[in-house]
């Protein structure tokens, strides 16, 4: 598979950010289809719009990585929490977001590192 093999294809992302020492901070789910690649500049997705969105739905930007990316099962995937409802998406997509110093003051630049996620996620 190759990044442009991404392109126009549907993912469910799933988020999970953590603190320094490794600490769950939260995390998010969001889906849409890609709808730019660039090898240096990363993934572009544009999210699904909410059903009682008024405003068109933002883009998202992934790192330029292949490896937390996986084909998804034929399903139906719903979660109330993120309001995501996806048919069939051709791929799940999962990274870790580390905070890089968690003893920043508000107002301060803060830095995140992001972690692909390389083993396929579980369905529940």
């Amino acid at each position: 598979m190759t990044l442009n093999d991404l392109l126009h294809k549907t993912c469910l992302i799933g988020l999970t950010y953590l603190n320094h020492q490794g600490d769950v901070l939260h995390t998010s789910q969001l889906a849409g289809k890609v709808i730019a690649i660039d090898a240096e500049e990363g993934i572009t997705v544009k999210l699904a719009a909410l059903p009682d969105a008024t405003e068109a739905p933002p883009n998202f930007h992934l790192p330029p990585s292949l490896d937390p990316w996986f084909v998804a099962p034929k399903g139906h995937y719903k979660n109330a929490k993120f309001k995501i409802d996806i048919r069939d998406p051709d791929f799940f997509v999962t990274w870790d977001v580390v905070k890089k110093r968690d003893d920043m003051e508000a107002g301060q630049q803060e830095w995140w590192e992001w972690h692909p996620r390389v083993s396929p996620p579980r369905v529940n």
